[in-house]
């Protein structure tokens, strides 16, 4: 039998791809009954079969990267415990256990952590010792088998520097190098995140990131800052949030949700090696593993703002001639739209019997989401392409990043420009664990900022390696957007990239707060497109509660759920008529504000769309 040739680290580099790694080895260590005044590194030697049950730990909850338990294994440290003469021997030991522990699940790098003393100028520790003790740590880490090197938790650019400059003299595998910074963004020599990424992408880190710090929220600021000014792969371990004094002990309160729900934004931020530092354990390695494969973009498509140019004697389409629904924004008309979701099955009869309502009603396009809530349909292209042929009406056509790769993506839009499909909604799409497939893998090669990227490119008639393709598609490019998002400011900025990329409309989540709604409007003044608000008419108490409760990216405010409970009181018809009147005192309320509404038909109920629009 051929032997599969062993991983490397490389590949892992160069893949584009997100790989996770583990989380805390001295917080496992702790709450396995380890005293903090113990030397931690010296347990390599003394409890090998402990620290080797935690490296399989964080194997078995998905890390596919372990660090040897060596952050403090360098002569100085080491000096304070009578065992700098142990270097080599306790560096060689560790990376042995983490081999062992991977087997040919994971792979190994080598951790470095700094010195514990200021190197000149303000200290005694001269850069050239600095050279040689981490020279000495990285040798037996070598020796005992790591793919590669990881120096974490510096603050100084001049000791990172020369921890990078001793491992490329002893070896030539790959370096990830992590600072760390305080609260105000920066290190503690006052060194700015963009700061910090060029020069380590000087020094010539194969990987450059952020590790410990203060929490999940501060590293993806602060990664945010590091993606616009490098071009080398990012990598962020958080802490476990700040910690907590609890009695005489520190305790990391952030939960695997809240790390999981982060390491998703930090890889959509660019990050692409996630994993935990301070406070985290096997059981945030595992939630974090499950968002980084179900949710995470795993590439990011760099966006600008910089006109895209045409190949020559190729002319892009001007919106108004698109299509209809293109003509209809460029001129500022009022559009309407009823989002219709396609059949479960092969039959689309019932969707192309409520597409003929649409049409007669005089509604400008049926929406068609693409497996909303992550649940198996007829996909939306080819239900819209049925549409448009068999009834003679413009669809607007979801289109997720979710289920594709990039290939696919292209091949797919590519197909659609032929059979003249032209309305496009831009979404990233809904993980897989929200629907009936949890199991279900996701691809999220891009999200819908880079996938808005494409489609403005292919309008140019280039494909996303600025080859021509000849004819230029003519698609009319929308996205959604979220004006009750949780995190407002991220969306807001999520938003001007959007535009930036090249998005020319933006349909809403339903709308059930008109005052939000304004206040969202006026703080995307400067980046203003067409925007199309949802409407969601109510058909029942149950109904709100549900949107309020367990769609994500809903807000239904308290005022709306009242009236909902009181006319429920009065019966199932009442409840029904007054979700529809809230729904019409929306669309009243909002159509000075907007270029369009989106009306949803809940559960395939057409009629109550129309009477919303009447």
């Amino acid at each position: 039998m051929t032997r599969m040739p062993e991983r490397r680290l490389a590949d892992l580099i160069a893949d584009g791809r997100v790989h996770v790694f583990d989380g805390a080895m001295g917080t496992m260590l702790y709450t396995r009954g380890v005293f903090i005044n113990v030397c931690y590194d010296e347990l390599n030697l003394r409890a090998p079969d402990l620290v080797r049950d935690i490296h399989r730990a964080y194997v078995k909850a998905g890390a596919e990267i372990l660090e040897t338990n060596t952050f403090g294994a360098n002569p100085m440290k080491l000096g304070h415990y009578g065992l700098a003469g142990e270097t080599g021997a306790l560096n060689r030991r560790a990376a042995e256990l983490a081999r062992e522990a991977a087997g040919s699940r994971a792979l190994v790098v080598g951790a470095i952590g700094p010195l514990g003393v200021r190197l000149e100028p303000f200290g005694e520790t001269s850069r050239v010792e600095a050279f040689e003790h981490f020279k000495t740590q990285a040798l037996g880490l070598r020796e005992g088998g790591v793919h590669g090197f990881v120096l974490e938790t510096f603050s100084d650019l001049d000791e990172i520097h020369e921890a990078l400059r001793a491992v490329r003299a002893v070896s030539d595998l790959p370096v990830i190098a992590q600072m760390t910074i305080q609260e105000d963004g920066a290190t503690a020599y006052g060194t700015d995140p963009e700061t910090l990424a060029r020069a380590l992408d000087e020094y010539g880190a194969d990987v450059v990131g952020l590790n410990c710090s203060v929490g999940p929220q501060g590293v993806l600021e602060a990664i945010e800052k590091m993606a616009r000014v490098t071009t080398r792969p990012l990598s962020a371990q958080p802490n476990a949030g700040l910690p907590r004094q609890v009695g005489d002990r520190k305790i990391y309160m952030a939960s695997p949700e809240y790390t999981g729900e982060y390491a998703k934004r930090l890889v959509e931020a660019g990050a692409r090696f996630v994993g935990g530092c301070c406070g985290t354990t096997p059981e945030h390695i595992k939630t974090l593993a499950a968002y980084v494969q179900s949710v995470s973009p795993r590439q990011v498509v760099a966006v600008s703002a910089e006109p895209v140019a045409a190949p020559a004697g190729v002319e892009p389409v001007p919106l108004e001639q698109r299509s209809r629904w293109g003509h209809k924004l460029a001129s500022g008309q009022f559009v309407t739209t009823v989002e219709i979701v396609p059949p479960r099955g092969v039959d689309p009869s019932a969707m192309l019997a409520a597409a003929r309502q649409l049409k007669i009603a005089g509604v400008d396009a049926v929406n068609v989401p693409d497996g909303p809530r992550a649940q198996s349909r007829m996909g939306a292209l080819m239900s819209a392409l049925l549409i448009e042929r068999e009834v003679g009406l413009e669809t607007v056509a979801h289109y997720t990043c979710r289920d594709r790769n990039l290939l696919s993506m292209l091949s797919d839009l590519l197909g659609a420009a032929a059979h003249r499909l032209r309305n496009l909604l831009v979404i990233t799409g809904d993980p897989p664990k929200m629907g009936p497939y949890p199991d279900a893998t996701a691809v999220f090669d891009i999200d819908a900022i880079g996938l808005t990227n494409l489609i403005h490119r292919l309008n140019h008639g280039l494909d996303p390696g600025g080859n021509a393709i000849g004819e230029p598609t003519a698609f009319v490019i929308g996205v959604g957007v979220n004006p009750a998002a949780v995190d407002p400011e991220r969306e807001l900025k999520r938003f001007a990239w959007k535009v930036d990329a090249g998005a020319e409309f933006a349909i809403t989540q339903p709308v059930f707060d008109a005052a939000q709604f304004e206040g969202f409007l006026a703080r995307i003044a400067d980046v203003r497109i067409p925007v199309v608000a949802g409407i969601w008419p109510l058909v029942s108490l149950r109904n709100a509660e549900f949107l309020a409760n367990e769609v994500p990216g809903v807000s239904v405010p308290e005022a709306v759920l009242a009236r909902m409970r009181r006319a429920q009181e009065q019966g199932k018809e009442a409840a029904l008529a007054e979700g529809v009147a809230i729904a019409r005192e929306m669309v009243a309320r909002l159509r000075p504000l907007v270029q369009g509404v989106q009306v949803s038909a809940p559960f395939g109920k057409v009629p109550l769309a129309l009477e919303v629009l009447a």
